[in-house]
């Protein structure tokens, strides 16, 4: 890894001095022809104000030639229409051709001065133009001169910028062979470290390192560490819940079956010669049966929730209307605790599955009717949370102690068993709700008082 740290340190570095020498010699280039352009085009204006265009042009342009640092320039005075009128590199300016289609002509038309590198026809050799139009308003001057670009500057700038990065790459060599070394030594540290991961009981100890990215690597080595623990109790915990569920599961099932197998076993001697007392038995075996049809249908349900696997189809449901057919039949069970059922619900609309939403409610309110005192209220109420539907269900029954509001929605968890035998049910209806909410991202809270009843809270999205 050192070698690949040093390697690919030198590597980026030369491409990058590289890349910074094209750079600073395409920019010394811009910069030469920016003055040069500048120079010529105050050349042009001080030959301009110095012409006397009532008199010989020719003459005057050929005069040009003889200032000292023009002898290579050349000047050429072109009308409005690309005659050239003079030039001092040709006698005869009528033999050569109109200029109105170079490119330097065309923009000092359009913008008073004009520019262009080429090589020329008439010496052949790549030269810049500058051109604008004179005080006169009536001619284009333009100067040119031999112009190759960087290439005249490539013998200054090579050796010099060759000398920068030899000497860069020198001092670089040092420096990637230093900071090769303190990457791999903390490294190294790090993975012996981390090999006390297959230890039972690790404990890890990281030095401050001199860069953060390897004090992050130390700290989320810790924390991987902690995690596994976490998990590991975690993994343990569900494996005595998974245990308690079986056995809970076993002893509800268990409990109907030996019934039926009784009245199955009294029936099947012959003992019982009433007509009555055979009806009797066939409904509490058909009752029994039912109970562990939904017991079966609870745990499918939950089962089915946790892994979402079940094909879910979604739609707009009214809550109002959903409420009350639920409230209504669950009407004859009020009846019979002697509770007092009310509601006061919003026109809101949900998008989720009916048949959830009505067994979160019916499990809900059952709950709140079964585990009431005679005389008791259940109050409904669901109204609009922002983004999200507020559902509330409380009653005044007997209350959930403190130390059992943690485990309420657990599978088969039952407060008061006794209470709980004589109510009936699966056991499953708070964990069914819990798993219906989880379903949908939503949340549930719980408020209860011993002897004054308990107030369930339900979040819901509106829409999924």
């Amino acid at each position: 890894m050192k070698k690949a740290i040093f390697q690919r340190f030198i590597l980026v570095l030369s491409l990058a001095l590289i890349l910074s020498g094209s750079i600073f010699g395409a920019v010394i280039s811009n910069i030469i022809l920016d003055r040069t352009e500048n120079d010529m085009l105050y050349s042009i204006r001080i030959a301009d104000y110095g012409f006397d265009y009532s008199g010989d042009i020719k003459e005057q342009v050929r005069r040009l030639k003889d200032i000292k640092g023009n002898e290579v320039s050349r000047f050429t005075v072109i009308d409005l229409h690309g005659n050239v009128v003079a030039d001092s590199d040709v006698n005869d300016s009528t033999i050569m051709e109109n200029h109105s289609d170079r490119e330097e002509i065309k923009e000092a038309i359009k913008n008073r001065v004009g520019y262009a590198i080429r090589k020329s026809d008439t010496v052949s050799i790549s030269m810049l133009y500058v051109a604008c139009i004179s005080k006169e308003e009536n001619y284009i001057l333009r100067m040119a001169v031999p112009f190759s670009g960087a290439e005249e500057y490539i013998g200054i700038l090579i050796p010099a910028i060759l000398a920068s990065i030899g000497i860069t790459l020198l001092i670089s060599i040092i420096l990637a062979e230093r900071f090769s070394r303190s990457v791999t030594k903390p490294l190294n540290e790090i993975a012996e470290e981390m090999l006390k991961l297959n230890e039972e009981d690790p404990e890890f100890h990281f030095r401050k390192y001199e860069y953060d990215e390897m004090n992050v690597i130390a700290e989320t080595t810790m924390q991987m560490s902690k995690s596994v623990k976490e998990s590991m109790k975690q993994i343990e915990f569900e494996k005595l819940i998974r245990q308690e569920f079986f056995s809970n599961a076993s002893h509800e099932l268990k409990t109907p079956l030996t019934s039926i197998c009784g009245y199955i076993e009294l029936l099947e001697s012959d003992m019982v010669h009433d007509d009555n007392m055979r009806k009797d038995f066939l409904k509490r075996i058909k009752k029994e049966a039912e109970n562990m049809t939904n017991l079966i249908g609870d745990i499918l349900m939950i089962s089915r929730l946790e892994t979402k696997e079940a094909e879910v189809t979604l739609s707009d449901v009214r809550i109002s209307p959903l409420l009350n057919e639920v409230c209504n039949s669950l009407e004859p069970l009020a009846k019979e605790y002697q509770v007092t059922l009310s509601t006061i619900c919003s026109p809101l609309v949900i998008k989720a599955n009916e048949q959830q939403m009505r067994e979160l409610f019916n499990n809900l309110i059952i709950n709140a009717i079964k585990y009431n005192k005679p005389g008791g209220k259940v109050k409904v109420t669901i109204s609009s949370e922002g983004k999200e539907i507020l559902i509330v269900v409380e009653d005044t029954g007997v209350g959930i102690p403190k130390e059992a509001q943690q485990r309420i929605f657990e599978r088969f968890y039952r407060v008061d068993k006794g209470r709980s035998k004589k109510v009936g049910g699966t056991g499953l209806g708070l964990s069914i709700v819990k798993h219906i909410v989880n379903y949908y991202g939503g949340s549930i809270e719980l408020e209860s008082k011993v002897m004054e009843g308990s107030k369930f809270m339900v979040h819901l999205p509106r829409e999924q």
